[in-house]
């Protein structure tokens, strides 16, 4: 997940300022609500995936796909999913060539 918070003046998006804190942080705890974190899915932070005007951004491994615009909202279909072994594939980014339908402009991002 990443949590990546760009300096305020920084031309591109961030997923920090998107929320990305605050979604892992919500990841984790259902995670672990389900008894997952300690035996099947291990939600780590990370810096920047470069993938800044999709984000905030997840993935997934070794299932090798990422999740994209991801909000507060998806995170427990995400953990659902993570359960059954599928995928939201609302979320799922389809190509760094071809990211999927735009996400809205700085969609989540906070103002201060």
């Amino acid at each position: 997940m990443c949590v990546n918070r760009r300096p305020e003046d920084a031309p591109r998006p961030c997923c920090g300022r998107r929320g990305g804190p605050e979604i892992h942080a919500r990841l984790k705890a259902l995670l672990a609500k389900r008894g997952l974190a300690t035996t099947e899915v291990r939600a780590v932070t990370t810096s920047c995936l470069d993938l800044c005007d999709e984000g905030p951004a997840i993935v997934v491994e070794p299932d090798h796909f990422v999740y994209r615009g991801v909000t507060l909202d998806d995170v427990e279909a995400i953990v659902d999913a993570l359960a059954a072994g599928t995928r939201v594939e609302r979320l799922v980014m389809k190509s760094c060539l071809d990211p999927g339908p735009p996400l809205q402009p700085n969609a989540g991002e906070d103002e201060s």
